[in-house]
């Protein structure tokens, strides 16, 4: 591992002799120095970037999966013993009839249930909770109520606050063994919850129980430490495969979750080629090339290297193949911007509401590409081979970053007019496509960035733009979009602005007017793909949530089940 890594254009040494006499030897020109160690044998050294910063060598890049174990349990709400009982109920404006499994356990109870409904007047409403400790005789600690909402309106995102429901009543009662009744549809003659909806709510639990805490010094510290709880058991008809998926999906986000939310001292393109390298020794169907900057030169990646030159830290271009089991019946290739850092260049980011300080998050599109990968490689879907490509650098200002006017010369041979050094993801993600389609014939392409702030000006911070060339693809992605509960909008791939790309001196110019700005990038995009179905995602809005912790994972669920649907 690298420990030491630094470059200069001038620099001065000074040695003092025993005798006092002091030598002086200046040096011109770049130099590049390292020093290399064994990260694991030192875990207190310091990681050194350009001599500038320091980062410690031990933190995760990913945020740790909770320990809590949460699995099916064969017990009934009677006689289940443990720490706290929580029990869902949907939103009624009258009084709640208890089933006849509650109402059992309520008269076992001398009607606790009933009490803390009246006392705490409960009705149900989603997101809402009460708890009360029991007397010493009975067979747990504590119980609580849990609400679900209205059973009609019960979705993907009433799932998911029920589990996320259940996590924090875990740790707000600060119990170590607890149980949680699957709810139950009054409508379908009490039949559970489909296993889809376990899986989300089940996830949510997880991921709320799975805070970042890798940057904190002080692990003892009450905000620190993990919840005490250590098993959460689900009582009524668990479906057991959507415990083991919601697991992995859990992984797959806070992998992303863990990348995205990771400075940029620490994740440097080459952290994020060995996270890459870590799924491929993890995983056996995974496999893992990445391209040094001379093979990116071979190759003409002329608009990726014009983005990188500035920055001290040497570009990494990351493909990461997955090859199924049995004959390939589907090919893809997801690509993500991964951008590590982005300081605009010199079109800095300046002033208010340029979010300089939260660009490593630019990488949020390779983030969410190897979450997906790393969900894809414990999934292992049959027949569909999966290619996972980021082309990763930094975009910073020195003496030789791009400048405004450069002309850069992609891998298909087109021509760029770089009119805004801060237009760089496109430059990154041109060079992938070219890439991606020449590794031969692709069912489809995708590629998803963090790409406009126009986006989230259209679209809010809680939705991702979507545009496309082929309509089967792009409804093939609202549909697995939908399905995992997370929002995305088609925009149009409005061709009568082309015009705004197109350069008086080279073929394209990689910003266009200030209003459209996010289909322009489209159109931009999709110069670089010739004939393959391909759709491109933005989710500068939906990649961060400041309320919610910071990164959020969004696009790991969508891409993974995208994925699964081909594979059928």
């Amino acid at each position: 591992a690298e420990l030491f890594h630094y470059s200069m254009r001038m620099a001065t040494l000074c040695v003092l002799f025993g005798s006092g006499r002091v030598a002086t030897f200046q040096f011109r020109g770049a130099m590049r120095h390292s020093l290399s160690g064994r990260l694991a044998s030192a875990p207190q050294q310091l990681r050194y970037r350009g001599g500038m910063t320091q980062a410690s060598a031990v933190i995760d890049i990913a945020v740790p999966l909770s320990k809590v174990q949460i699995k099916s349990s064969e017990g009934s709400v009677s006689s289940w013993k443990g720490d706290m009982l929580l029990l869902p109920f949907w939103e009624t404006n009258t009084t709640h009839s208890l089933s006849n499994e509650v109402a059992a356990l309520d008269a076992q109870l001398d009607g606790a249930v009933s009490a803390l409904i009246e006392e705490n007047d409960f009705k149900g409403k989603v997101g809402t909770s009460a708890a009360t400790m029991l007397p010493r005789a009975a067979p747990f600690k504590k119980i609580a109520v849990l609400g679900l909402g209205k059973s009609e309106d019960f979705s993907i995102g009433s799932a998911k606050k029920w589990g996320e429901l259940v996590a924090s009543c875990c740790k707000a009662q600060k119990c170590t063994i607890a149980a949680a009744v699957l709810p139950t549809l009054v409508a379908e003659d009490e039949s559970p919850i489909s296993p889809s909806l376990q899986q989300v709510a089940v996830e949510a639990a997880l991921l709320a129980l799975s805070p970042d805490t890798r940057y904190k010094s002080n692990k003892d510290d009450d905000d620190v430490k993990p919840p005490a709880i250590t098993q959460i058991d689900v009582l009524g008809q668990v479906d057991s495969d959507a415990l083991r998926r919601a697991s992995t999906i859990a992984s797959g986000v806070l992998l992303t979750r863990g990348l995205v939310g990771s400075p940029a001292n620490y994740l440097t393109p080459k952290a994020m080629a060995d996270a890459a390298r870590s799924l491929a020794e993890q995983f056996e169907h995974l496999e893992l090339t990445v391209l040094d900057q001379a093979e990116c030169e071979a190759r003409g990646m002329g608009a990726y290297l014009g983005v990188s030159q500035g920055a001290l830290e040497p570009p990494q271009f990351i493909h990461l193949k997955y090859s199924p089991i049995g004959s390939v019946t589907k090919r893809l290739a997801l690509i993500g911007k991964g951008l590590t850092f982005d300081s605009g260049g010199y079109n800095i980011k300046a002033g208010a509401g340029s979010m300089i300080e939260k660009m490593k998050f630019d990488m949020g599109g390779a983030g969410a590409v190897l979450g997906a990968a790393r969900g894809i490689g414990e999934l292992a879907p049959p027949n569909v081979e999966v290619n996972f490509i980021i082309a990763a650098c930094e975009n910073m200002v020195s003496d030789r970053a791009m400048r405004p006017g450069d002309i850069l010369t992609a891998s298909n041979q087109k021509t760029i007019e770089v009119a805004n050094t801060d237009a760089e993801g496109r430059l990154t993600l041109a060079d992938a496509l070219v890439y991606a389609e020449g590794l031969g014939k692709m069912d489809a392409i995708v590629d998803i960035a963090t790409l406009t702030g126009a986006c989230i000006i259209a679209l809010g911070p809680d939705y991702g733009g979507l545009w496309s060339s082929n309509d089967v693809l792009a409804d093939q992605l609202l549909g697995s979009a939908k399905a995992s509960g997370e929002h995305m909008w088609r925009m149009p791939l409005a061709n009568e602005y082309m015009e705004q790309i197109k350069s008086p001196i080279a073929d394209l110019k990689n910003v266009g007017d200030r209003g459209g700005g996010s289909i322009t990038a489209a159109l931009f995009l999709k110069e670089f793909v010739k004939e393959s179905p391909w759709a491109h995602l933005d989710i500068a809005g939906p990649v961060w949530n400041d309320k919610a912790g910071g990164a959020t994972g969004y696009a790991v669920r969508t891409l993974s089940h995208f994925v699964e649907q081909q594979s059928l």
